[in-house]
């Protein structure tokens, strides 16, 4: 098969479109020809050496995509040959051929083509859970949402908006500002004096921060209101720094992790939160994002595009397009 690999981490330079061994789909593993995957700060952070990744190189990135079956292991009857299936947590996904756990694929509905799949998985999956799960949120909430442009920031917007929440948000420029207007943000801010500019628009802060960048958690501390909490879910900007307790005990604020794969446990929640991930995309409570299609071969000038401040949209690429 082909990959986009690399065997040492740095700039994108080090990646390259190979040929590798194909992988066998052994007892509970199914093997799936992949025809869209998604391009995620992930990968760019794997292939810069930042996370630990299993195995010995070569290695390849990315996590989420979709395709069709094309061989089942031993003893599997859950998946069968040409079934379309979709997948978030799947490593080695930058290939034509990935070996996937059997319970971390999910069914494919067959009005969701497979770009729109590989685009909204994980970061709509990631809105669902932050939402729902670590904010619990309820009409009438404030809320602050920085990287508001970005692949996860839109579709927070977008879902917190039709449960009646107000939505405050950060982004870096004038475009990503005015797109997180679109999407409906009430009050945007640029990275500048925003705490100040928040507490004066909400007059006492916000309910809940959802913080991906990391280095900013004692500001968005700052921004909540007595009682409220933020949500840390990424690190873009680097490690958090660390919380003194008693700075939280003064007005009962709290911090709190977020992780989807804490709520994607098995698969019948994969399959459920997929469908209604799928639901509010069909009713226009969400909108899958500007998609920017290459071939898998060009690999190493989407991490470039990625890493571009000035990119908005979802990079997706394609196994087998020239």
């Amino acid at each position: 098969m082909k990959a986009l690999s690399f065997d040492r981490f740095g700039e994108a330079d080090v990646l390259g479109y190979s040929v590798l061994p194909d992988p066998v789909a052994g007892a509970g593993s199914v093997l799936v020809k992949t025809t869209a995957v998604g391009l995620n700060f992930a990968d760019v952070y794997r292939r810069r050496g930042d996370y630990v990744l299993d195995g010995e190189a070569p290695w390849i990135g990315g996590y989420e995509g979709a395709g069709r079956v094309v061989s089942v292991g031993a003893g599997v009857n859950s998946w069968q040959i040409g079934q379309r299936v979709g997948f978030m947590d799947v490593a080695r996904a930058h290939a034509e051929l990935v070996l996937a756990p059997t319970d971390r694929l999910i069914a494919l509905p067959d009005d969701v083509d497979d770009c729109t799949a590989a685009a909204l998985l994980l970061q709509g999956l990631t809105a669902q859970y932050l939402v729902e799960s670590s904010g619990r949120l309820r009409a009438g909430d404030r809320i602050l949402v920085q990287a508001a442009a970005g692949g996860v920031g839109r579709l927070l917007i977008q879902v917190a908006r039709a449960l009646g929440v107000e939505v405050h948000a950060l982004a870096s420029t004038p475009a990503k500002r005015a797109q997180a207007r679109a999407n409906g943000a009430v009050g945007v801010y640029d990275y500048g004096d925003w705490v100040s500019q928040v507490r004066q628009a909400t007059a006492t802060g916000v309910d809940v921060v959802y913080d991906s960048i990391g280095t900013t958690v004692l500001d968005s501390i700052a921004a909540l209101r007595p009682g409220g909490h933020v949500v840390v879910f990424g690190k873009a900007g680097g490690p958090p720094p660390l919380v003194d307790p008693l700075l939280l005990m003064e007005e009962s604020k709290g911090v709190v992790g977020g992780d989807l794969w804490t709520y994607l446990n098995g698969a019948e929640s994969r399959q459920s939160r997929t469908d209604r991930l799928f639901a509010a995309w069909r009713a226009g409570t969400i909108t899958a994002p500007a998609i920017t299609a290459l071939p898998l071969r060009d690999g190493a000038a989407a991490h470039r595009l990625i890493e571009d401040r000035n990119f908005a949209g979802k990079i997706i690429l394609l196994p087998g397009s020239s």
